[in-house]
């Protein structure tokens, strides 16, 4: 399985409409892989809190629309990172004051949403992100031919008791999409590290590079394997990171050194 992560150039000074455009050539780009990930909110940029709402999009809007052509144009799965979402108003709310989330997109070669993942963690403690937007409730996993993939985006990456039910629930390779701080890139590559040797699965995780909202991203994108390896780790700049995974290597590690079955606490119910 050949994967491609796009690392995304979020400079301000560049219209969502251009970055746009540019993002979907970079997708069809991508035609000789099989899955191509996206960072976080690469629209407006994770740190520029005061665009969420005036750039905010229904779930089905113009980014939804260019990436569902994108990866039906390209024939490949695409995580198409997240966007600012903003939900249907409820009963007798004026129009526009539905709340908003972090949502990603996952579509399939065909162009058709696989699925959508609202954030859970959210970040910013007692400010930005965390009061800004509505926390998601559920997790998600999307199935393809050669592996399960399961969804998280950027500061869930904190919590592994997300990704332990991802695996749960049957996730093989765990991909992350981040707006990761460079003044925070160690962590970024150490629990990308840790999630994938702990939960014995492939773990893709894909930033953005540049500047926005004056904080500098971290770039340096991350493909690491089952034990732990790091296969393919991009620079600070844009920059398309592609890499050929062998899905059996997930089953084959988990065979050889089985340390989930060992698992005693937080165990999930028996799937029936």
């Amino acid at each position: 399985m050949r994967a491609s992560l796009i690392q995304i150039d979020v400079n301000e000074g560049e219209s969502v409409e251009s970055r746009r455009r540019r993002v979907t050539a970079l997708v069809r780009e991508q035609a000789d892989a099989d899955l191509v990930v996206l960072p976080e909110l690469w629209t407006t940029g994770a740190f520029a809190y005061e665009r969420f709402a005036t750039e905010a999009e229904p779930l089905e809007g113009p980014t939804y629309e260019a990436m569902a052509k994108a990866a039906s144009d390209a024939g490949v799965w695409l995580h198409a990172g997240s966007i600012p979402e903003r939900a249907p108003a409820g009963s007798g709310s004026a129009a526009g004051d539905g709340p908003l989330y972090n949502t990603a997109l996952v579509f399939s070669p065909s162009g058709e949403l696989a699925a959508a993942y609202r954030k859970i963690h959210r970040f910013g403690f007692d400010k930005g992100e965390a009061v800004l937007m509505g926390a998601g409730q559920e997790l998600v996993t999307v199935s393809l031919p050669e592996t399960t993939l399961g969804v998280a985006t950027c500061y869930d990456l904190r919590f592994p008791e997300l990704f332990r039910g991802l695996v749960d629930a049957g996730a093989e390779t765990l991909l992350v999409s981040a707006g990761w701080p460079e003044r925070r890139r160690a962590h970024w590559t150490l629990l990308a590290q840790a999630r994938a040797v702990e939960n014995q699965a492939f773990v893709l995780a894909c930033g953005t590079a540049g500047t926005h909202a004056g904080v500098p991203q971290a770039g340096h994108s991350i493909v690491v394997d089952p034990w732990g390896e790091v296969l393919a780790e991009a620079g600070a700049g844009e920059e398309v990171l592609t890499v050929d995974l062998d899905p059996a290597r997930v089953a084959a590690t988990r065979e050889q050194f089985p340390a989930l079955k060992d698992r005693l606490l937080g165990l999930a119910p028996p799937r029936r």
